[in-house]
């Protein structure tokens, strides 16, 4: 996370260390669910808990919050550690909440035996009925007092799956009229029969996440527990479970401090991995990594690089109030870092072409061009030019008015890097399409050779290709996923209808003969229309680029 001022976070920190905590018990954890990829939203928790980590040269672990069987694969175990790494962090130590199922077991049956939890055999509907509301007080379960010794094999009984799911659960035993209803007997275990992906089919029974978090990162001993503002109203409960157990462990000493901050949210952007979900389910998107995705896998293949990300997270800061952050920041942080980085190439999406008369018919020349200014030192790539041309079809009017800087009938323009031409006639089709521009050139106006006439202004310049030698290319135009800042917030409520029916347009181009050797990865700056890198499915044969972001924020209101 790239410096800035103290945030809340960093305040809190500075205070426990001046109140006598020791730095050397500093401990942190990013702990993601493995049920999906992680989005943009993630990464300002990772920046959040890794740059804790840099500054304070403490240990941060990445805990998987593998608590529920049903919705979790090592699929995206493996996705959230390579996402993390791609960002430029690393972790201490890669733990599992699974790696606690036996502890959490024990201390379950320490509650049962301490008359703190009792199994109670309402249906989910008739638990939640009798909880109350936020004005009125709930009413005790029916079976909340059971005997230890009942509610003790009625839980080894549903360890060992002699239930069917829903039949049973384990509560805490704690206050049915406290005002904060997670306080109103928690449930801490359920009965869910599936496969694990780390146990398989050891355990029947698994912990609630109030009851695992907490309970995991004391075990840990994470020093502060940081987590998003939906979680302040379960810090009380978070408080109460590592209570409930403190002390019987001897070896450990911390208690965990948990602490809440703003979630990121962005316009045009969703950031629920169950919506996220919909979306590659339906086949709406190109699975999870898709570029037009919010993850951090779709963000990857689209060209976003971790600098740019860690940059948009740094500016955009920790907050203790939720906000929706312009999504046209985060597309300012990758173009600042891509200007910097990505080499350029002339690449024409909508070829026209053009002819220059008086340039001898056979001749080939050998052009050179800066592979990217902005870097000292940088070297020079080879451009062949010759007679016959592309353009953007777009540079050209056969009639325009002062402020069309670009060519038409008449008018001076530089081809970059090569001669100033100037347009002189077109050829059309039958049905009066433009389809080829004549033109003349200044022999004496090449760019870099310093005479009189190469120095020449003209207000206009714009990028070509050579018809022979240029290689063709498929680009993935692509947009923003949803025509609308905050999507969902219609009528019916259904994300659905607001998405961006042009967020993907594919094109044919013509290519500089020096974009042949792009790997998959490599990012460039397409001359006067933006920033593409080579996408993952990109061959030799078969080069496929995708758009990352224009030269300049075109949604400007």
């Amino acid at each position: 996370m790239e410096s800035n001022p103290e945030n809340f976070i960093e305040q809190i920190i500075k205070e426990d260390i001046s109140n006598g905590f020791n730095t050397k018990n500093l401990k942190f954890r990013f702990p993601p669910e493995p049920n999906g990829y992680l989005h943009i939203g993630h990464a300002k928790a990772i920046g959040l808990n890794f740059g804790l980590g840099v500054k304070y040269k403490a240990p941060v672990n990445l805990r998987f919050d593998d608590t529920n069987p049903e919705n979790e694969d090592v699929e995206y175990v493996k996705a959230i550690k390579e996402d993390v790494l791609w960002l430029g962090y690393n972790w201490a130590k890669e733990t599992y909440s699974s790696d606690n199922f036996a502890q959490l077991y024990e201390w379950a049956i320490e509650l049962i035996n301490k008359n703190k939890a009792y199994i109670d055999s309402q249906t989910s509907e008739e638990i939640a009925l009798q909880k109350g509301t936020p004005t009125k007080s709930g009413t005790n379960s029916p079976f909340r007092n059971r005997s230890i010794e009942l509610n003790l094999k009625l839980f080894e009984q549903m360890k060992n799956g002699e239930f069917k799911e829903g039949l049973h659960v384990l509560r805490a035993k704690i206050d049915m009229s406290h005002p904060n209803m997670l306080m109103r007997d928690p449930v801490i275990y359920r009965v869910i029969n599936k496969q694990h992906h780390r146990t398989s089919g050891k355990w029947k029974i698994y912990p609630m996440y109030d009851w695992a978090h907490g309970q995991c990162d004391y075990i840990e001993q994470i020093s502060h527990s940081l987590c998003s503002l939906e979680f302040k109203p379960h810090r009380e409960l978070y408080e109460w479970f590592i209570k409930s157990i403190e002390g019987l462990d001897t070896t450990l000493n911390i208690l965990p401090k948990q602490r809440e901050f703003a979630r990121l949210n962005l316009s045009y952007t969703i950031m629920s991995k169950r919506k996220l979900s919909v979306l590659v389910e339906k086949g709406l998107v190109d699975g999870w990594d898709d570029p037009r995705m919010p993850t951090l896998s779709g963000l990857r293949r689209r060209g976003f690089t971790p600098k740019s990300i860690r940059a948009f997270v740094s500016k955009v800061g920790i907050a203790k109030r939720e906000n929706i952050i312009d999504v046209s920041l985060l597309e300012f942080c990758v173009r600042e870092d891509l200007n910097k980085e990505a080499n350029r190439k002339m690449v024409v999406l909508d070829p026209l072409k053009l002819t220059i008369r008086n340039y001898p018919n056979d001749k080939v020349e050998k052009l050179f061009s800066e592979d990217n200014p902005e870097k000292e030192n940088t070297p020079t790539r080879e451009i062949p030019f010759a007679k016959n041309l592309y353009i953007e079809r777009e540079d050209f009017k056969e009639e325009a008015g002062r402020k069309f800087f670009r060519l038409t009938i008449g008018k001076e323009v530089r081809l970059k890097s090569a001669y100033i031409i100037k347009a002189v006639d077109i050829v059309k089709d039958d049905k009066g399409l433009v389809q080829e521009v004549i033109c003349e050139y200044d022999p004496k106006s090449k760019s870099g050779s310093n005479t009189e006439e190469s120095l020449r202004k003209v207000k206009g310049t714009l990028h070509w290709v050579t018809q022979s030698h240029s290689i063709d290319v498929i680009i993935n135009n692509y947009d923003r996923l949803f025509k609308t800042e905050a999507p969902g917030e219609n009528e019916s409520g259904d994300f659905l209808k607001d998405l961006n029916p042009n967020s993907l347009t594919i094109v044919k181009a013509k290519a500089e003969p020096s974009l042949a050797k792009a790997k998959p990865g490599q990012s460039f700056q397409f001359q006067r229309k933006g920033y593409f890198i080579a996408d993952k499915s990109s061959a030799q044969n078969k080069l496929i680029f995708n758009k990352t972001v224009g030269l300049r924020d075109s949604w400007k209101k």
